[in-house]
C-alpha cells in the first residue's frame, strides 16, 4: 500500500497557489488565458508519455503482474502494467490518477473563479457555487485517498492510454469543464436557489463518501461492524486465484449496498450535476461532463460485475438474487 499523503499534498499544493495570487507573485488568469496551449501540450504530451509507458511494459516492467493480451492496440490502450513505477518509489498511477489529474481539477476549479473575478471584479453565486463542491469533492477524495487503492482503477485498471491519458488530460479538461463555462457565462441564482444546490451537492458528496466508507469499515473489521446500527447482512464467498490458492472474501448486502450494487455511483453522478445546475440550462455544453461521467460510470459497473461474476462464481449469482439492481434501486 502507497502512503496515503494526498491530504497534506493537495493542502500545500491550493495553499501554495493561492498564496502566489494573494501576494502578486503569479496570476492564475494566464492559466486561463493559455488554456488552448496548455490543453494542447498535455494532449500530446501525455501520448508520448503513454507510448513510453508501453515500451517499458514490454522491456522493462516493474513486477510481474505484467502482461501482453498479443494485440498492441489493446495493449497500448489498457496497459501493460498494473502498477507501474519509476525507480522504487514513484508509482505512475499515483501521480497520474491522483497527483496530477485530481489536483489539476482543484487548481482549474479555484483558477476558474479568479479569472473571473478580475474579468466581471466579483464572484457569481452560480461560480461560487460550482467551486465550492468541486473543491469540497476533491477534498473528499484525498482524505478518503487509502479506500482509493482498493477501487478499480488502481487496483484492476492497468496503466495504459485509458487510465493515464484520461487523468492527464481528461480530467483537467472535461472534469472542470462546467467552471470554465461560467467564466464568461456567469449566472445570478439568487440565495435561495443557490442554497438549494449547495445543500443537495454536499449532500450527494457525503453519501458517496459514506458509502465507501460503509464497505471500507466492513472490510476492515472483517464484517463485524454495525452498518445503520444494525449487523450487517453478508456473503461468505470463496475464489481460487491465478497461482491455483484458495481464498474468502466477504460481500456487503446491507446499508448502501443492500440498495444496488454499484449504489455509489448514484451520488457521484448527482453530485457532478449539481455543480454543474448553476449554469443553469443556458447551453448543453456544461452538461457534457454529467453525460460522460454517467456512460463511464455504467460501463464500470457493467466491467465490475462480469469481473466479481468471473471470480465468484456461484456466490456473486447468490449477491446478485438478493441486491438485484445493479445501480439505480428499482430501475436498473
Amino acid at each position: 500500500m502507497e502512503l496515503a499523503n494526498g491530504v497534506a499534498a493537495y493542502a500545500v499544493t491550493l495553499i501554495t497557489y493561492l498564496g502566489l495570487w494573494w501576494f502578486g507573485i503569479f496570476n492564475p488568469t494566464i492559466v486561463y488565458d493559455h488554456l488552448g496551449e496548455i490543453f494542447s501540450a498535455l494532449i500530446f504530451g501525455s501520448f508520448i508519455f503513454c507510448i513510453f509507458l508501453y515500451i517499458k511494459g514490454l522491456v522493462a516492467p516493474s513486477s510481474t503482474d505484467s502482461g501482453s493480451s498479443g494485440n498492441i492496440i489493446i495493449d497500448f490502450y489498457w496497459g501493460m502494467e498494473l502498477y507501474p513505477r519509476i525507480g522504487k518509489n514513484f508509482d505512475i498511477k499515483v501521480f497520474t490518477n491522483c497527483r496530477f489529474g485530481m489536483m489539476s481539477w482543484a487548481v482549474l476549479a479555484v483558477t476558474y473563479g479568479i479569472k473571473q473575478y478580475e474579468t466581471y471584479g466579483r464572484v457569481s453565486d452560480s461560480m461560487l457555487i460550482n467551486m465550492i463542491l468541486m473543491l469540497v469533492y476533491v477534498t473528499k477524495f484525498f482524505w478518503w485517498e487509502a479506500g482509493y487503492w482498493n477501487t478499480m482503477d488502481i487496483a484492476h485498471d492497468r496503466a495504459g492510454f485509458y487510465i493515464c491519458w484520461g487523468c492527464l488530460v481528461w480530467v483537467p479538461s472535461v472534469y472542470t469543464s462546467p467552471g470554465m463555462y461560467l467564466v464568461n457565462h456567469p449566472v445570478n441564482l439568487g440565495v435561495q436557489l443557490a442554497v438549494y444546490i449547495l445543500v443537495s451537492g454536499i449532500l450527494s458528496i457525503f453519501i458517496n463518501y459514506d458509502c465507501d466508507r460503509q464497505r471500507q469499515e466492513f472490510r476492515r473489521t472483517n464484517g463485524k461492524a454495525l452498518v445503520w446500527g444494525k449487523a450487517p447482512s453478508k456473503i461468505h464467498a470463496t475464489y481460487t486465484t491465478t497461482s491455483g490458492e484458495t481464498k474468502s472474501s466477504l460481500l456487503l448486502m446491507s446499508g448502501w449496498w443492500g440498495l444496488s450494487r454499484h449504489f455509489h455511483y448514484v451520488p457521484e453522478i448527482l453530485a457532478a450535476f449539481f455543480w454543474t445546475l448553476p449554469a443553469l440550462f443556458n447551453h448543453f455544453l456544461p452538461y457534457f461532463y454529467v453525460v460522460f461521467l454517467t456512460i463511464l460510470l455504467f460501463d464500470r459497473a457493467k466491467r465490475d460485475d462480469e469481473r466479481c461474476r468471473s471470480k465468484y462464481g456461484k456466490y456473486w449469482k447468490l449477491y446478485c438474487e438478493k441486491v438485484p439492481y445493479r445501480i439505480i434501486p428499482g430501475i436498473y
